[in-house]
């Protein structure tokens, strides 16, 4: 059995996080400047430390010291002091450094078609009616065998489908020139954005996040400093991970530890913006994924930016200081006193405001799965290094990486923007379907013939191989993964979508 995680120290008492119950999910607020940074760090560390990777975003670009043995400096020397330490073993921890818009870290992708119509309409910020139209588009591709791998595609099948929109109506129903045109103004600026650099293969196999080395868990951070100025687009893509993680990882029930732990940093931005639908589903990811081993750790300033339904589920709180400052501020207080386990000991409501930096109010589960008594307490210090690597360090850590060259170098396969050019060429006038379905060749199978014939060019030296490397094997199981996502393994199965959009009808067979 995994040891106890040491998190902090209340008088002469070590708090400590059973890994156990690490699964049943938990949360770290307070306000800002109060050290919720260097908990979430001295969390990783201790996840890491038993072999249970983790991901997290760095939204302030300073958690990257984590790969770094640390130093004694004068701060850590005081807290050290203040609390009756001994020296910790000061070291560093294997690190995965990943980045949506690819500048300062390994690509991390998603195809059009696994994101799915309702995360693409969150993303994209769509009215009912848009995203109904949204939706529609996606039944035509699923239909007629049309892979929506990146923004090109998306928007050649949004154009086609407006341009035919009278010989779709009668099966699929109407579609408005209006909406077709604010969704493409949409995907323009996602893209300026940076979104297209989002979508497209290989696409990121989830397991690449569950690595060990050297009996240490992996801990992947995404730089999220700049992805951050486009709020939507950083709270999508987490969202799909996690739905990811729930589809792809098979059921595991209660363990000794976690397979991984998942840090939402800034999760008001998930909430904020989403529909009653999307929190319903947010809500059944989160209930769920806990059977699948993962545990997940939402961020925020204000523990009530995250919605009741979601926040019973966090049973690992840690509450760092607020300051109550207007009306909401002072409701936020009195009802954080009202939902941790009193301590006839302290005056929980007072104690949130008196809290200095590094101190918190901590409730941890215990082994039979009870919440403890809240205790006031120091967060003990990291013993990795606090604050960023330098760029130089950056660009050694990404080359010496497990995952360097895997995902580099993007794919771009037959999909339907090629598709829908070739039909245009060959200017049909039989049908107002891709060539493959008035031939009467069904896509599905085209498609698969595609896959082996560029993955057959991948292992014996073709053109689409590109440059060989000894990583040649990660890219072709990064592709192969991909691929097989967006083809399936029948003729009959639909194109793939993530969790999110089956749970709303789609199906995935």
């Amino acid at each position: 059995m995994s040891e106890p995680l040491i998190i902090a120290k209340a008088g002469q008492s070590d708090l400590a996080l059973l890994p156990a119950m690490a699964a049943r999910h938990g949360c770290i607020t307070g306000a800002t400047g109060t050290g919720k940074t260097v908990t979430l760090q001295k969390l990783a560390e201790s996840f890491s430390s038993i072999g249970v990777p983790v991901f997290m975003a760095d939204v302030k670009g300073d958690l990257t010291g984590i790969c770094k043995t640390g130093s004694l400096s004068d701060k850590i020397k005081a807290r050290i002091d203040q609390l009756a330490l001994d020296l910790p073993a000061w070291q560093g921890y294997p690190v995965i450094l990943w980045d949506v818009l690819q500048e300062q870290g390994h690509p991390l992708r998603a195809t059009i078609s696994d994101l799915g119509p309702l995360l693409l309409a969150r993303l994209l910020n769509l009215n009912e009616t848009q995203e109904g139209v949204l939706t529609l588009v996606f039944k035509v591709a699923d239909d007629h065998g049309l892979l929506l791998l990146d923004l090109k595609d998306l928007r050649a099948l949004l154009q086609f489908v407006g341009d035919h929109a009278d010989q779709f109506k009668t099966q699929y129903g109407n579609v408005s020139p209006a909406s077709i045109g604010a969704i493409q103004r949409s995907l323009l600026q996602i893209e300026k954005q940076g979104g297209d650099k989002f979508f497209g293969e290989p696409m990121l196999n989830i397991e690449d996040l569950m690595q060990t080395i050297d009996g240490k868990g992996v801990i992947n951070i995404l730089a999220a400093d700049k992805l951050l100025n486009s709020p939507r687009l950083y709270s999508t893509y987490l969202l799909w991970m996690l739905s990811e993680l729930y589809e792809n990882l098979p059921e595991v029930g209660d363990r000794e530890q976690p397979k991984l732990v998942f840090f939402f940093d800034e999760a008001h931005l998930l909430f904020s913006m989403a529909s009653s639908a999307l929190l319903e589903k947010i809500e059944q990811v989160v209930r769920l994924i806990r059977s699948k081993g993962v545990g997940v750790y939402f961020v925020t300033q204000n523990p009530f930016d995250i919605p009741e339904k979601i926040l019973t589920q966090l049973g690992n709180r840690i509450q760092h200081a607020l300051r109550a400052f207007t009306p909401r501020d002072q409701k936020a207080v009195n009802a954080i006193a009202e939902t941790m386990r009193p301590n006839p000991k302290l005056d929980i409501k007072q104690a949130i405001l008196e809290l200095s930096v590094g101190e918190a109010l901590i409730s941890f589960l215990a082994p039979d799965g009870s919440p403890t008594v809240t205790e006031r307490a120091f967060v003990l210090p990291p013993v990795s290094q606090i604050g960023p690597i330098t760029p130089d360090e950056r660009k050694q850590l990404m080359q010496s990486s497990i995952v360097a060259g895997v995902y580099e170098q993007a794919i771009d396969r037959e999909s339907a923007f090629e598709m829908l050019q070739a039909r245009m060429g060959a200017d049909n006038p039989q049908s107002s379907l891709p060539q493959s379905v008035v031939k009467g060749d069904h896509p599905i199978k085209q498609i698969g013939e595609g896959v082996l014939g560029e993955l057959g060019d991948l292992l014996f030296g073709g053109s689409t191989g590109g440059k060989r490397n000894g990583r040649r094997e990660g890219v072709i199981d990064a592709f192969a993964k991909s691929a097989a996502r967006s083809v399936g393994s029948s003729i009959a199965r639909e194109i793939t979508r993530g969790l999110l959009g089956s749970l709303l009808g789609q199906k995935r067979r």
